[in-house]
């Protein structure tokens, strides 16, 4: 009989700590979703190489079609710079998914995006649609920023 308290203690704490991972789970996604992935989709739309590499970490990987992986915020700006150079450029990220895990420190987005550039072969404009995932973590100050993404084209891109 007496154990019968202490069962159900035990399971009153767990279920407790259940809901908490699961309220952490939320609203570690929701603060991601409403904050850094937001600013994060508006800069990749707009043509500026410091702000795209503010959203990633020192030693980050971005990972694009038909290039090698870009590490680090310093080269991903340097490598953004240069691909801005092209007039026509042009990037539109739809995140489908995001979550966050228990703890509220790593979260990931999925998505698909939309590419217009000039493609090299043709000096035509050309565009790409493709996935993407991106995956973040939660820095001391609170704010998120990119530690892994990487995309990739659903087809060869369509020269208009």
């Amino acid at each position: 009989m007496t154990h019968y308290p202490s069962r159900l203690l035990t399971l009153a704490l767990l279920l407790l700590t259940g809901c908490t991972q699961s309220d952490h789970r939320a609203a570690g996604a929701q603060a991601l979703r409403e904050g850094e992935l937001a600013a994060f989709a508006q800069d990749w739309s707009g043509k500026d190489a410091a702000r795209i590499a503010a959203h990633f970490t020192n030693d980050a990987n971005l990972m694009l079609p038909n290039a090698p992986t870009v590490t680090g915020s310093g080269a991903i700006a340097s490598t953004m710079k240069d691909v801005f150079t092209d007039p026509h450029w042009s990037l539109a990220l739809q995140p489908v998914q995001v979550e966050a895990s228990a703890a509220g420190d790593l979260g990931y987005a999925r998505g698909t995006y939309v590419l217009t550039a000039t493609d090299p072969a043709s000096n035509k404009v050309a565009t790409e649609k493709g996935r993407f995932v991106a995956i973040f973590r939660k820095q001391a100050d609170g704010s998120w920023k990119a530690i892994q993404e990487i995309t990739n084209a659903e087809a060869p891109a369509t020269v208009q």
